[in-house]
């Protein structure tokens, strides 16, 4: 298994789109620091009246979330509402202004959202590290090596999943870089992070709050990257696990909460589960999920990816 793992990452890294894709992630990244360093640059510094401010968006946040006008608040919504609240009065009481220079800190706090760019990179190897053996006839030169069907494909998972936290541990590394040279570690109020859980705020050390972050942040792109590899090992056709790969990396989550604000049937969904943030720094989706109920639905939803990708990968006949 190890030697069938190894030359899957070697024929990985022969291809120079590989290359194309780490370059393309850094200059991203340090696009984002440049721009924030100039957003950071033009930004005024905290204002002596910042409570009496912070006071009257709270303020508004609360009219906001009295609902006067009757319509449908979406559950999200209604929770990030919330969250506003708390923290805004929090900050208040403890004499914590809101942060606004940026440091490396907040900058790879901000870089979580290329996750999702990460994710996109993955996905087109998933897409293709099974579909393009057939598409290039070399399958049958890899099946008649004395290995089982599925010892081969497990390797070929396995390579993938290891190259999606190689490219996370360049973004958050990256990230990390980018951030010392460009905004220097801040001062010591930004090294803690607040963080809104089961209706409360509290501190937290902000190093491992970003590690769990970026961790559980990577869990949406993990199932869709095991999902894309599933395509591909069922209908070997790497086109069509890029294109739906992708639009449920890109729409999926949208979609759920969009259901979610009418109906409860959506908690069943894979993308009202894959984000855990929403159970230690926000409000659950919908009300009643749990982080357990969140696991197991991750966990059935990755025994049923497996179970068809295993499934029609050792039973087809390679011939056809």
């Amino acid at each position: 298994m190890p030697k069938l793992i190894q030359n899957e990452w070697i024929k990985i890294f022969k291809q120079t789109s590989t290359y194309i894709m780490i370059g393309f992630l850094v200059l991203v990244m340090i696009g984002w620091g440049g721009i924030a360093k100039y957003l950071d640059s033009q930004m005024a510094s905290v204002s002596d009246n910042w409570k009496e401010e912070l006071q009257t968006q709270v303020n508004e946040n609360k009219e906001m979330l009295a609902n006067p006008d009757g319509t449908i608040m979406a559950p999200s919504l209604k929770g990030y509402l919330q969250q506003e609240i708390a923290m805004g009065e929090y900050r208040i009481e403890h004499n914590i202004p809101p942060e606004q220079s940026s440091s490396v800190w907040t900058f790879i706090s901000d870089s979580v959202q290329l996750i999702s760019l990460v994710g996109l990179l993955v996905i087109v190897i998933a897409s293709g590290i099974v579909a393009n053996e057939f598409s290039r006839g070399t399958i049958k030169n890899l099946l008649i090596k004395p290995y089982k069907r599925w010892k081969i494909l497990l390797s070929k998972y396995i390579t993938t999943v290891l190259f999606l936290a190689f490219m996370l541990v360049i973004l958050f590394v990256g990230a990390s870089v980018i951030g010392l040279v460009l905004f220097g570690t801040g001062d010591a109020a930004q090294q803690t992070h607040l963080a809104y859980t089961n209706g409360a705020v509290v501190e937290q050390n902000l190093l491992l709050y970003l590690i769990k972050t970026y961790l559980l942040n990577s869990l949406s792109v993990f199932m869709l990257t095991t999902m894309a590899f599933m395509i591909s090992a069922v209908f070997r056709v790497s086109g069509l696990a890029i294109g739906i790969s992708i639009f449920l990396l890109m729409s999926g989550g949208t979609i759920t909460n969009l259901l979610a604000s009418k109906f409860e049937w959506p908690k069943y969904s894979l993308f009202a589960n894959t984000n855990l943030m929403q159970y230690i720094d926000g409000t659950p989706l919908i009300e009643g999920m749990t982080m357990s109920f969140s696991i197991t639905m991750m966990i059935i939803y990755f025994g049923l990816f497996m179970l068809l990708a295993f499934g029609f990968f050792t039973k087809r006949d390679i011939a056809n």
